[in-house]
């Protein structure tokens, strides 16, 4: 039996015998009717149709992706190329993806390249993407910050000015990833895209999340190395995750504390990044520093198990450090190793992490305008408050 595509269904159609052998059977068979069968397609649910269509076109181009060769350098080319489709989705899908839209995939080859030197797979980042729908972690003037459903991901909604702008320093910032081995404090961008939607453009961009995708943050720091304006509000203070600044650093009296051989990676990661936004006249940044507090996240896991078990005495208690990972996906290489206990991070996935006293911490070079060149010859000097070597008893 041979299958025949006749735009969104399969026409299925019996092979024919040989004239001089038909039966009347045979001949029934001719007259039949042809049977469509709904073709067998990948659907991406998602409560907005600009996720379903960012969904779709992430799988579309990693799926073309895959079949490219990967080539032996990059040219200049590569940081000016782009990929892009055009769907007109008559036939399936009606319901979960608009009737008509176009999706836009920047420099291809140059995120491949890069996710590759950050350590991860194209079908791990296309499944963290698509797998399931990604959720709304908050909504702004800048525009949306969603993560993936696995919490490994960072997609946020950009301008595009913004889009412009990463044109403009993508090459440099290459370089400076392949002379540091990926190993750095700046965003990871792992992809940056067009969607367009009832002629209407939305642009996105894929980075990694700083942050754990198990451990929790208690505490979270922005941090200029600047005193002038840098506290955070009232209406800030309130809210259940602030994001505090440096006169709170200060006035609480934080310190960090962390060996000698991280202190001297930490700082020479720093200097070379902050010398490479230097170099590029950026500014605008700064030093993100997320705290999560070992011992204050054994006795919420311990709250947490005695609700469960109140709940339901006959569930099975979960490992601890088993939640939020996946079979598939960047989360999925936990699957084949023991499971976590408290304050224990998988560097491989949390790149970010530096192990602390009593603490995890989570430092990324920041900013929501980092990416703009500024035309001016200043550029803002940061000075990193102290990070104490842990003394061992």
């Amino acid at each position: 039996m041979s299958s025949l595509g006749v735009g969104g269904a399969l026409l299925r159609k019996r092979a024919r015998r040989p004239v001089g052998i038909l039966s009347a059977t045979t001949a029934k068979t001719k007259t039949k009717k042809k049977h469509f069968v709904q073709q067998k397609v990948k659907v991406f649910r998602a409560s907005d149709p600009l996720i379903s269509v960012f969904m779709w076109g992430v799988n579309h181009s990693v799926n073309e992706l895959i079949q490219v060769p990967v080539p032996v350098m990059l040219l200049p080319d590569d940081f000016k190329a782009n990929s892009k489709i055009k769907v007109t989705n008559h036939l399936f899908n009606r319901e979960n993806l608009p009737s008509h839209f176009k999706f836009k995939d920047y420099c291809p080859q140059v995120f491949r390249n890069l996710r590759e030197r950050f350590g991860i797979d194209d079908q791990d980042f296309q499944a963290s993407l698509t797998r399931s729908s990604p959720y709304c972690e908050s909504e702004g003037h800048d525009g949306r910050f969603l993560l993936s459903y696995d919490k490994t991901l960072v997609i946020k909604e950009i301008s595009s000015e913004d889009v412009a702008d990463m044109h403009n320093i993508l090459s440099h910032y290459h370089q400076h990833i392949v002379k540091c081995h990926g190993n750095t404090l700046l965003p990871q961008f792992l992809g940056m895209y067009r969607l367009s939607v009832d002629n209407e453009d939305s642009y996105i961009m894929v980075m990694r999340n700083m942050f754990s995708h198990r451990l929790t943050v208690h505490r979270k720091y922005d941090l200029k190395g600047s005193l002038v304006s840098r506290e955070a509000s009232d209406k800030e203070k309130i809210k259940e995750l602030p994001t505090l600044k440096d006169m709170d650093f200060l006035n609480k009296s934080q310190k960090v504390y962390v060996d000698e051989e991280q202190k001297k990676n930490f700082m020479e990661k720093l200097k070379r990044d902050v010398d490479f936004l230097v170099q590029l006249k950026l500014m605008d940044y700064s030093l993100l520093l997320g705290i999560h507090e070992v011992f204050r996240a054994e006795q919420e896991e311990e709250e947490d198990l005695e609700e469960d078990h109140t709940e339901n005495e006959s569930s099975p208690h979960m490992n601890v450090g088993s939640y939020g990972t996946s079979p598939e996906g960047i989360a999925g290489y936990l699957n084949s190793h023991k499971p976590l206990g408290p304050g224990e991070f998988e560097p491989i996935i949390d790149v970010y992490a530096i192990k602390s006293s009593d603490s995890i911490l989570f430092c990324l070079e920041n900013g929501s305008a980092w990416m703009k060149v500024r035309r001016s010859t200043r550029c803002l000097s940061v000075n990193i408050y102290e990070v104490y070597e842990q003394q061992v008893p």
